[in-house]
């Protein structure tokens, strides 16, 4: 058997439909659902399978949402036999990361990452923060242009996603300078429909907020590695619940995470909605990519790779 690492997406990657032929065809995904929605209080799996388009883009339903279509996803996996050597998610994807290695147990997860996204929304006037894509440049040409930008607020990298594609958070006006500069020195600059500057200086306080639910409760070891965003190496059990909150607004290295990875593990897989993390892997380490797992035809395509790379 190839050793494979799982990732697992952010925010960003719902869709209404995401789940629903997964729970048709195997009960183990149906189970991660129920237990969803008896946790929250709400039919997060209505939501999920026919719900509204605008329903499902509210932070504090997507967040939620993207775990537990992830480990749906991850719970079938296993079920079929599928072993991970060590796992990594984008963002919001890393509690994903976590539940599966066994560190969280799901309904603890479910429901912190409600609040997470309650408190994140409610941490930034709406207005006040922006995010923006970079792309075709590079990263010392990025942080420079923040660095200059900083006379006009808080400014900084959120995400280094892959070569030549970074995105840049924090105050609108700090954002929109550093803009400026880049698109100057030949880059594109994309700002983004998200309500919330996450990944910068202005999290500072939510981190605060988070770090006290992160601490009542209750974390065990870990079944196998999960590759921090801060860090882009591997958690020790005690780091975690540290670097959960300093997460909300320091850089993710997913593009770090992923070369580390890529030296440890034969292919990767991405387990829950969308196809964006494969995307980026393509451009980090396209042929480490044997695809994305979201619904039973996904499945069926990664489990044949699975099976041609273990001739």
């Amino acid at each position: 058997m190839p050793r494979l690492a799982v990732i697992f997406p952010g925010q960003g990657a719902q869709y209404i439909g995401m789940g629903r032929e997964l729970v048709k065809e195997f009960s183990s995904a149906r189970d991660i659902f129920n237990r969803a929605d008896e946790a929250l209080g709400i039919k997060l799996s209505s939501l999920c399978f026919t719900g509204e388009q605008a329903d499902l883009d509210r932070t504090e339903i997507t967040q939620p949402a993207v775990l537990t279509h992830s480990i749906a996803v991850w719970e079938v996996l296993r079920e079929i036999g599928i072993k991970a050597e060590m796992a990594a998610g984008l963002s919001l994807g890393e509690y994903s990361a976590l539940v599966a290695a066994g560190v969280i147990d799901f309904e603890n997860a479910v429901r912190l990452v409600a609040r997470r996204a309650r408190i994140m929304q409610e941490a930034v006037p709406e207005g006040q923060g922006l995010m923006a894509a970079v792309l075709g440049l590079g990263t010392e040409v990025v942080e420079e242009a923040c660095r200059e930008a900083g006379s006009a607020g808080v400014v900084g990298i959120a995400n280094y996603n892959c070569p030549g594609q970074m995105v840049i958070s924090g105050e609108k006006a700090a954002v929109l300078k550093a803009g400026d500069i880049l698109k100057e020195a030949g880059g594109r600059f994309i700002p983004l429909t998200v309500s919330v500057p996450s990944h910068s200086g202005l999290m500072r306080e939510a981190a605060d907020i988070l770090g006290n639910e992160i601490r009542s409760i209750k974390w065990g070891p870990m079944n196998f590695p999960v590759v921090s965003n801060v860090t882009a190496r591997e958690y020790n059990r005690e780091e975690v619940e540290q670097e959960l909150a300093r997460q909300l607004y320091l850089p993710v290295r997913w593009q770090q995470s992923i070369e580390y990875m890529a030296t440890r593990v034969d292919y990767f897989v991405e387990a829950g909605p969308g196809k964006t993390l494969s995307g980026l892997v393509k451009k980090i380490s396209r042929h480490q990519l044997l695809g994305n797992v979201e619904d039973p035809s996904s499945l069926k395509q990664v489990m044949q790779k699975i099976s041609d790379a273990s001739r």
